[in-house]
């Protein structure tokens, strides 16, 4: 474009002229004349200017800005990110990702990514649940529009990121001949990818890559001939896509011989085609193959050629040998994670002395040996060694380790190295460049050395989950650069150093579940750039006050829960400066009245201030505060109030109440809203009254529902057998009556149903047995059934806690208890059996029961899943005790107690040999005790009083350390009974002789009792009520 300028010497000629003719009474024509010349000259300069303005700014085509709105009419923006996409905006190209050609008008740029254009890879677990949710609330959904076809310029398109629920890529995309850049990668499409795109013949970017979440469907291909036609491709991403009926792949992807990058990770590629020697790929200089796990024998020739790649990422894709790298020799970046590396010897030879800057080896089972055989790599700044074997300290010949700047050694076996030594090699250095360093999960027992504060460069350092012991060294306050600090999990004692507040540069730090005790100091308030600070399960004490977070105005992440802590701003009024998103509190001194600043944070979305003494009313506007809350729990206070007056918010998903003094009835707050995304609620053990609401139907997504110890009456509502996502249900502790309604069969994921401590009626319907068969506790104790046990019942297999105990049943046991697989030892029991994950990260929900064990009644909360409960006691049972009761091997406690049942005691009752508690007292059985009682080695309770047996009680350690009374009221002698007057030998030892044995003879073998050896010694020690700290949260149902 031409540029113009005014000549200055014009300008001031003309003026000279203009005032020296002024001093005369004539003006001279030719002065005249010289003036206007240059006045037109720069009235012509203005307008060409003003001309050239107007150009610059060209109004969008009608037609094109009809079809933008036609576009936004089918979707649907929650975040309204095209709020500026209205037809009173008559310029779309100044709508929100709009672009348009300066001197034509047309739209050549769509650029709509959600997520801010930053997609989770391959999975939700690797954003933070915080950011997923906030993440996904900027997704487009709904359909595609045909009206973008108008847009005859259109050359980049991007719907990145977004979420259309399954639909098929649109056919029509394909007659968008202009187009050079496309990108639908993560956007949720499903079926097949139409060949019609093969048409975009002016395409350089294509980007289709498809992660997508748990039990979602991906995108497909039948064939890969369609991309032949893209001659000017130079990127093309397919990743997650599934090509695993493209056989062909290979052989297109060689007929563009433009590529410079190539991903193609997690495919399920069926065939890498480890005979082609070489592919005219000559330009390609990022390969990525990863996640394909190709099974052959021999490794590909080809991968071998490409003499250009500079990255190359070939992590869990082969379950056979790896291609020789010696020929690449541009080769900067190399991973190989995840691989078993048969012939890890020869590659990492072959790897020594190459230019690689970056190396990633992790889960490939390399011990210390192996790593011997890789040396002088001398350009490497980054080594991912995590997750291998490795016992040694890395060698120097590996390269010039002064110069690396990020290595993991995360998940090795350093446990006999202490970390002076393990750090030896960067601290031998002049000037280490180390900038990230992690050693997590190593069993390091060792601690921090002074010397760790001479890597004073580092950016990152992750020395968590270890058992690292000792005060933390006053050296780490000169890691002035240092942005992450994980120390947590570990053994760390003595008081958090004030020096901590130097490290001015801080964005997380992470100190949980160690040892640390004092006060918190103030100088943590000083970390302007904080962004996460955890300190939970510490033994840290005092007052805090908002000194401690003067300064943290980015603080987002707060966790130090479990410590005591009392919390008293000196100003009643103070608003922090911060915004958080999570926090937890739990166990601090929080109140007596609720904290005023916690409803400044409007961003929460998780919230645990559990067990902090708050005793007042919670605020009507308490909700109202917090428009993003998904995870509340307040349980363990004493808040009080009417929870008629709570609305919950349509976006929590977790609720825990319980534990408090709320009242009143359950109408308005189950019923006044809509359907709710509510996963968890927990509102037992509060004061609640009425009848429990007749509107489940609103509630599909309860996972956990839990009203125990209330005061609520009347029937078990029908629409509660709407709720089919249900796992675990207690009402126990109620007034509830009437009998069980035939809809709670549709429940058939219920793991947990406790309706004990009840005024139920009726039968125990057969359906518990048939159609929930998942039950692995079943808890109707203290109810007013009848009947008889349904044989039925014998279809919970899994199940391992049955109490029955206090109701009007009769009839007989039925005999095919046998057919209970965990309680026979036929399978093993989970180790995760009442713990409930939401899917919020770490977040368990551990659920308890009120149980009698050994006569007494005990809350087991975090070992309920060691308790193995068969207990039948008070009811009007008859008959014989089954011989089948004895293949429950596993079963701990067994109570028979105050019935009407007869016969003899099983002889092969010595081969329950898990049982820690047995009761039969109260009955009418005979006969002598059978001597294989005596190869019950666990058994610490033991009650067979007030029946009519007889003859001398056996001899054994724990029988005889029984009480006296727990024989009484029958005809027996020997110890522990003192009067033994006229006790005579037992009346057949041949018989005796024959059922021992039957079950084994006296000794029942080592091996028995060292597989029961560990689960014993944690019953005990844990006792009947533990909390488990390793969690970051709770929930004690």
């Amino acid at each position: 474009m031409l540029e113009y300028k005014c000549n200055l010497s014009c300008k001031l000629q003309s003026r000279d002229n203009f005032y020296s003719t002024n001093m005369t009474p004539r003006l001279s024509f030719s002065s005249f004349s010289s003036f206007h010349l240059c006045l037109l000259v720069v009235l012509a300069l203005f307008r060409s200017c003003s001309s050239k303005q107007n150009s610059e700014h060209v109004l969008c085509i009608d037609a094109e800005r009809q079809a933008l709105l036609w576009f936004k009419h089918g979707l649907t923006d929650e975040t309204h990110r095209l709020a500026s996409w209205v037809a009173e905006n008559k310029d779309c190209c100044n709508w929100y990702g709009i672009t348009c050609d300066n001197s034509t008008g047309h739209v050549h740029r769509v650029h709509l990514p959600g997520h801010g254009g930053h997609c989770p890879a391959y999975s939700v677990s690797y954003f933070t649940e915080k950011e997923y949710t906030d993440a996904s609330k900027q997704r487009l959904e709904g359909d595609i529009s045909r009206s973008l076809l108008d847009l005859k310029q259109l050359k980049h398109l991007d719907l990145s990121c977004n979420d259309f629920r399954g639909i098929q890529v649109p056919k029509f995309i394909g007659s968008l001949q202009n187009l050079k850049y496309l990108n639908l990668s993560n956007s949720k499409f499903g079926g097949t990818i139409p060949p019609q795109l093969g048409n975009l013949s002016n395409l350089n970017v294509l980007c289709l890559g498809s992660f997508h979440e748990f039990n979602e469907e991906s995108t497909s291909v039948m064939n890969m001939q369609w991309l032949s036609g893209l001659s000017m491709l130079h990127h093309l991403d397919m990743s997650g896509v599934d090509l695993s009926k493209a056989v062909d792949w290979l052989q297109v992807i060689n007929t563009l011989p433009s590529l410079v990058e190539l991903h193609l990770s997690s495919c399920a590629l069926s065939d890498i085609h480890p005979y082609v020697h070489r592919l005219n790929l000559t330009s390609l200089s990022l390969l990525d193959l990863s996640g394909n796990y190709f099974y052959i024998s021999a490794p590909p020739q080809w991968i071998s050629s490409m003499t250009s790649l500079v990255s190359l990422d070939l992590s869990m894709g082969f379950l056979g040998p790896l291609p020789s790298f010696r020929n690449l020799t541009s080769l900067e970046f190399l991973y190989l994670n995840g691989n078993n590396l048969m012939n890890s010897l020869l590659v990492l030879e072959e790897l020594s002395n190459s230019n690689l800057i970056s190396l990633g080896i992790s889960s490939c089972g390399i011990s210390s040996t192996l790593i011997d055989s890789l040396h002088n790599l001398t350009s490497l700044l980054s080594l991912d060694l995590s997750y291998n074997q490795l016992t040694r300290i890395i060698p120097k010949s590996l390269g010039n380790l002064c110069n690396v700047r990020e290595i993991d050694l995360s998940w090795n076996s350093f446990g006999n190295i202490t970390l002076t030594y393990l750090l030896k090699s960067f601290l031998e250095c002049k000037s280490p460049a180390l900038e990230s360093l992690s050693l997590r999960g190593n069993y390091i027992d060792s601690i921090i050395p002074l010397t760790i504060g001479q890597l004073s460069l580092l950016r990152r350092l992750d020395i968590s989950l270890n058992q690292v012991s000792g005060p933390i060294p006053y050296s780490m306050g000169r890691l002035s650069s240092l942005e992450v600090l994980d120390l947590s999990d570990n053994r760390i004692n003595g008081s958090l150093p004030n020096w901590i507040g130097r490290l001015s540069s801080l964005k997380e730090l992470i100190l949980s579940n160690n040892q640390l005790d004092g006060n918190l100091p103030d100088s943590l308030g000083q970390i302007s750039k904080l962004n996460s600070l955890g300190f939970s399960n510490n033994s840290l004490t005092g007052v805090v006050t908002e000194s401690h977070f003067a300064k943290l105005v980015s603080l987002n992440y707060l966790d130090g829960a479990g410590n005591n802590l009392i919390f008293r701003p000196q100003v009643e009024s103070w608003i922090p400066a911060f915004q958080l998103r999570e926090l937890y509190l739990n166990s601090w001194v929080l109140g007596p009245d609720f904290p005023l600043w916690l409803q400044s944070q409007k961003k929460l979305t998780e919230l645990d201030i559990s067990n902090t003494h708050i005793s007042s009313p919670m605020p009507e506007s308490f909700f109202d505060s917090f428009p993003n809350l998904a995870y509340l729990d307040m349980s363990e206070n004493r808040i009080q109030g009417n929870i008629t007056l709570l609305v919950i918010p349509a976006t929590l998903e977790e609720v825990n109440l319980s534990f408090n003094e709320l009242l009143g009835s359950l109408q308005h707050l189950l019923c006044s809203n809509g359907v709710t995304k509510i996963k968890f609620l927990n509102l037992g053990n509060n004061n609640l009254s009425g009848v429990i609401p007749d509107c489940w139907e609103k509630w599909p997504s309860l996972g956990v529902l839990n009203l125990e110890n209330n005061n609520l009456s009347g029937e078990i509502p029908r629409t509660l057998g709407s709720i089919d996502s249900l796992e675990f249900l207690s009402m126990r502790g109620n007034k509830i009556s009437g009998r069980l309604p035939s809809s709670l069969m549709k429940l058939m994921k219920l793991k947990v149903l406790q309706l004990g401590r009840n005024e139920l009626t009726g039968r125990i319907p057969t359906w518990i047995g048939t159609k929930l068969t998942l039950l692995r506790l079943l808890n109707l104790r203290a109810n007013n059934l009848d009947g008889s046990i349904p044989h039925e019942i014998c279809y919970l297999n899994d199940v391992q806690i049955l109490d029955l105990a206090h109701n009007n049943l009769d009839g007989n046991i039925p005999s095919c208890f046998n057919n209970f697989s965990i309680l026979s030892g036929i399978e093993a029991t989970p180790s995760d059996l009442f713990a409930f994950n939401f899917g919020r990260g770490s977040a368990y929900t551990i659920i308890g029961d009120s149980l009698v064990i050994k006569g007494r009644e005990d809350t087991y909360n975090t070992i309920l899943g060691l308790v193995m409960l068969l207990d039948l006691s008070s009811n009007n049972l008859v008959g014989h005790i089954p011989s089948e009761l004895t293949s429950l091997t596993e079963l701990r406690s067994l109570n028979l107690s105050r019935n009407h049942l007869t016969g003899r005691i099983p002889e092969k009752i010595g081969g329950m040999k898990s049982l820690e508690s047995f009761d039969l007292s109260l009955n009418n059985l005979y006969g002598e005790l059978p001597i294989s009682l005596s190869m019950l080695n666990f058994l610490s309770s033991f009650n067979v009083s007030n029946n009519n047996f007889s003859g001398r009680i056996p001899t054994s350690t724990q029988l005889q350390s029984m009480k006296e009374s727990s024989f009484l009221g029958n005809k027996l002698c020997g110890a522990p009974l003192t009067q033994n007057k006229g006790c005579v030998p037992r009346t057949s030892t041949t018989n005796t002789s024959q059922e021992e044995k039957e079950d084994g003879g006296g000794d029942w073998g080592t091996t028995r009792k060292s597989s029961l050896f560990s689960r014993r010694i944690l019953w005990q020690i844990c006792g009947k009520q533990v909390v488990v700290t390793n969690f970051p949260r709770i929930f004690l149902v």
